[in-house]
Formats: structure tokens, sequence, C-alpha cells
């Protein structure tokens, strides 16, 4: 006889988000990769989501750019690269070979072959050519360690080479080979982001040869990554997985198999936990508000996100693309929104008014101080700009 699968509700799926993303103030994290490992992955398009994302989760918030600068490069213990969805992250570097075999392998596929079509439409040199400019590049990377495009340039001119991209089309452009073939070596898991050239608000990051790792089967690294982010953001429904994974349907359901996902129910409908965790999960000794940045992998965590932020809020809180902007959350949904202003305050609006009294408040204020205190006078604005950011930054 079938056993009924148990039914979680919105109020269990908010206490594992605060416990297990560490949110909740007992739960945070003593370093940077404590903080990753728990999220499985830090968005990383935008390079001060990883340090926000960081020291929103830090027991010690005041070592969030220092530690995390570390654990990005110098230990190399965290680990900036594509992955899912065709996405920058930061990955603990344990889970590189995972992330590269289960997802990098196929979106680096579809990047190269679209790199020599849009050549061959501009009449640019072929594959062989681009082959030797490769093995021209890494070398050079090598040689010096980290480097930018322009530096790799100097040592293998033909880098600056130019080609039009999307002839006659409205969204036409000019792409330099170095942009594109740095990407795409990227996605292939050959090169990494190094440090930036400024701040650890900086888009301008050098590029580095990447370490070594395994190569992995890929249907094993499947079933592990899956594992690894029903562990930590469980439950979910199948087609939030499949939204995060950027994986076709039949390749979520075989590693749901493997790994033995128990089947629950939600409000939403059927959903899935990791093998072995269904025991009910006691929620936070007390309410917990936090600041989280745009991009935050809490946010952009499942594709189905009405369990922790109401519809209506999207508007003000999302740009047009869908890119989360930053949010205010109080005890486990997204209540409004926050900005920095000019002169470095921290100034947030409550959107949705339902439970958030006095409390909420005086704790939603103590997470903004405890922001400013940190990012000190750091000037930060989102790569991807909402209009409620827009609004409050004046």
């Amino acid at each position: 006889m079938t056993s009924t699968p148990r039914h979680i509700t919105t109020t269990e799926r908010r206490a594992r988000l605060a416990l297990r993303h560490r949110l909740a103030p007992g739960t945070r994290a003593a370093t940077p990769e404590a903080v990753a490992a728990s999220l499985v992955a830090l968005h990383g398009t935008d390079p001060a989501t990883v340090y926000l994302a960081v020291g929103a989760r830090l027991a010690d918030s005041s070592s969030t750019v220092p530690e995390t600068a570390r654990a990005l490069y110098e230990d190399r213990t965290l680990l900036r690269m594509h992955g899912m969805r065709h996405t920058v992250f930061v990955f603990p570097a344990e889970l590189t070979a995972v992330v590269h075999a289960s997802t990098g392998l196929a979106v680096a596929a579809r990047e190269r072959a679209a790199l020599l079509k849009d050549m061959a439409k501009a009449g640019a040199p072929d594959a062989a050519w681009l082959k030797e400019v490769e093995g021209a590049l890494l070398t050079a990377l090598a040689r010096r360690g980290q480097a930018t495009a322009a530096e790799l340039a100097v040592d293998e001119p033909r880098l600056r080479e130019q080609f039009v991209y999307a002839a006659g089309k409205n969204y036409e452009g000019v792409h330099t080979v170095s942009t594109r073939l740095l990407k795409v070596l990227g996605v292939e898991g050959k090169v990494v982001r190094g440090r930036p050239l400024g701040g650890w608000t900086s888009s301008q990051l050098r590029w580095a040869v990447a370490p070594e790792h395994p190569e992995l089967d890929v249907v094993e690294a499947q079933s592990t990554l899956l594992h690894h982010w029903l562990a930590a953001c469980g439950p979910a429904t199948e087609a939030d997985l499949k939204w995060w994974t950027g994986w076709r349907v039949t390749d979520v359901r075989r590693a749901l198999t493997t790994i033995g996902a128990e089947p629950v129910t939600l409000d939403e409908g059927p959903g899935y936990v990791a093998a072995g965790d269904l025991a009910p999960l006691a929620g936070p000794a007390e309410p917990w508000a936090a600041l989280l940045p745009g991009l935050d992998p809490t946010a952009m965590g499942w594709q189905g996100r009405d369990w922790y932020l109401a519809p209506e809020l999207r508007p003000a809180l999302f740009d047009g693309s869908g890119n989360v902007g930053p949010t205010v959350w109080w005890d486990g949904r997204v209540v409004g929104g926050w900005a920095q202003r000019p002169d470095g305050e921290i100034v947030w609006r409550i959107l949705d008014r339902e439970g958030v009294g006095r409390e909420a408040e005086t704790a939603i204020g103590a997470a903004a101080e405890r922001l400013r205190g940190w990012v000190g006078t750091t000037r930060v604005t989102p790569r991807f700009r909402t209009p409620v950011e827009r609004e409050l930054a004046g």
C-alpha cells in the first residue's frame, strides 16, 4: 500500500529557509565557505552580490570583505564560474567539477558553436584560426598568472579583432574575439575569473587559468548537484528544479530517482525533499529580519516564489528581465525593498504590511545598521536596478 506523501506547509518552508540559509540570527556562519555550502551557490553576475549575500549570513559581518576576498583570491576555496542557466555563480571549490559536468559541458558546446556561427556569418576567420588564438591566449595567461583581456591582447594581438554580431537586426553589435572567446573558455572550465581591478564591487575582473579538476560522469554529477540543492532548498517542485538547473525535465526526473528524493505535497502541489528529510522542522526561536541584495540566492532560489514573495510586489522589486533587486525580509517572506543613498545611508520601505508591526520595524532597522556598519564608505549600486531601489536611492 502506498503511503500518502507528507504535506509541508508554507510556514514550515519558511522555517527551513531561515535555518538552512543561515538567515535566523542563531544560524549565522563563521566563514564565507560555510555560507556558500549552505546555499550551494552564490549569484556572481554582480560582484557586490557575493559579498552582500555573505555579509547577511556571517556571525561577524565586520569580516565580510577580507574573509570573502581571502576565500575567492587567496585560498581559492570559492570559485566564480558559469553554472546553471548560463549564469555566473560562486561555488565551493569542491563542487566545481560537479557543476562543470552536470551543466557546464552542455552550455559550453552551445556557446562555442554560437561563436563559430557568428564569426562565419561575419566573414571572420575559421575554427582552426580560433583554436590557434585560444592556445596563445592560454599560454599567455599561464605565464602571467592573472590578466585582463586587454593585457592578453598585448601578447596575442589577434584577440583585438572584431566582428559584427547579428548584422541587420535591432540588437546588432560589434564583438571582439577576446570578449567572446574568454566567455566560451570560462564555460568550458578552462579559465576562471580572478581578482578585480578595483574594490570588492568592481566588475572589471582579471582572468586566470582554471585549476585542474576531475572529469566526472554527467549523470552522476547531475545527481550529486540535485542532492546538494534539495538538501539546502527543499522542498521544491519539479518546475523549480528544472528552472534552477536549466536541465531537461527528463534529466531532472532521472536525478530525483537516483538520489531517492522523497515526494511531498505543498500548497502549490507535488514537490520533493532529499532522502531522509521528511521529519518536521521546528522554526527559529524568534522572528528574524534580513536585508538581502539583488540576485541573492535565496530570493532567486525557486521559480515558484509566491510562498515567500507576494505577486503584487514583483513590479516594484524586479527589473524587466526578471532579476530581483534588494529585498527586505521579515520572518520568512519578502515585505519590502532597500537601497543605499549617495551619503551611505541604508534606507528601506515596507511594501507588504501584513504582520509587520513595531517588532518587525525595529529588527529591520537593526539589520540596516548592521549592513551599513560593515559596508562603510563603499557605495553599492546594483547592476540590475529596480523601481523601488531607484526611488529609494534618490
